[in-house]
């Protein structure tokens, strides 16, 4: 009896044993086929970015050349005689200070601006309920696909009523408005749990309290989009400036871009440069909010 017991006993063993050994096959084999199937992907993006980037590398190799190389036909890669002689041509022929703080106060009373009007009518068509929100947000969304050329002729004439034609603030004062910012910010605003204005409101803040203290903190990396947007437009307005300076006075950099284009012939070099020049504040500001700005497209996430 002992030994058919011990025997029985074995016998189970054995067989968890081999129970166990069949449940747990071990790790599972890579797969290599979907793994290796991405590299037309990346072929794709690689060529997608070369595409991109020649044309900045090209004009970095001509505003080096000479007039004469870079008008050259076959044109040439590579300059034969590195010089810096655009550069000099081009600030002794722009008057580049004045109107780069002619750029700069523009782009700093549209931004600010912009972003005031932006975030406040955000916030009121994402959370104040009000009758017409939806059709006044529909009126929003329509002006998006009227383009802006529209509006040249009744936002001068309304600046020269004002008497503001050759200043400072008629460069900025149309672009205070933005129905993209506004739909931006409403995104940013719906996208916010309303656990945090509701407990703002119990400890008794008004409605302007809740907006400053509490929203608006929160929407800082679409704050952070909008501006890098708005900046962007700002600094390479052309046609506007042009409208609203008809005696030459507060125009900004992309006009005295525009004037290095002769009507017989360009000096390409020189305008290249001047091209180089103007965009180190852009490259510099995006650097800085960077990372606040793929944050705020990121949230907007086009929810509600």
């Amino acid at each position: 009896m002992a030994e058919s017991t011990a025997a029985e006993t074995t016998a189970v063993e054995t067989t968890t044993v081999e129970t166990t050994a069949v449940r747990s096959p071990g790790p599972r084999p890579r797969r290599r086929g979907r793994a290796g199937t991405t590299w037309p992907i990346h072929v794709v993006l690689v060529l997608a970015a070369a595409i991109m980037v020649a044309p900045f590398v090209w004009q970095i190799l001509t505003l080096f050349k000479s007039t004469a190389e870079a008008t050259r036909i076959p044109p040439t890669i590579l300059p034969e005689d590195f010089g810096l002689d655009a550069f000099a041509t081009f600030f002794t022929t722009v008057p580049f200070w004045s109107m780069f703080a002619v750029s700069v106060g523009s782009l700093v009373l549209r931004v600010a601006g912009q972003l005031a009007v932006a975030a406040l009518a955000g916030y009121a068509f994402a959370r104040i309920p009000f009758r017409g929100r939806g059709v006044l947000f529909g009126l929003f969304i329509a002006m998006l696909m009227v383009p802006s050329q529209l509006f040249l002729i009744g936002q001068y004439e309304l600046i020269r009523g004002l008497g503001m034609l050759d200043t400072l603030p008629a460069l900025a004062v149309p672009g205070l408005f933005s129905a993209f910012g506004t739909f931006l910010m409403r995104q940013a605003f719906l996208t916010m749990p309303k656990d945090y204005e509701e407990a703002a409101r119990l400890d008794g803040a008004n409605t302007f309290q809740v907006f400053w203290h509490v929203m608006l903190p929160m929407a800082r990396p679409m704050l952070a989009a909008l501006a890098v947007l708005t900046g962007l437009y700002s600094w390479n307005d052309l046609l506007w400036p042009l409208i609203v300076s008809p005696s030459g006075e507060n125009r900004p950099l992309p006009v005295g871009l525009a004037g290095l284009q002769g009507q017989f012939g360009t000096d390409y070099p020189t305008l290249m440069a001047g091209a180089f020049v103007c965009s180190i504040p852009l490259v510099i500001v995006f650097l800085l909010l960077q990372r606040q700005f793929f944050a705020g497209i990121a949230s907007s996430g086009l929810k509600g």
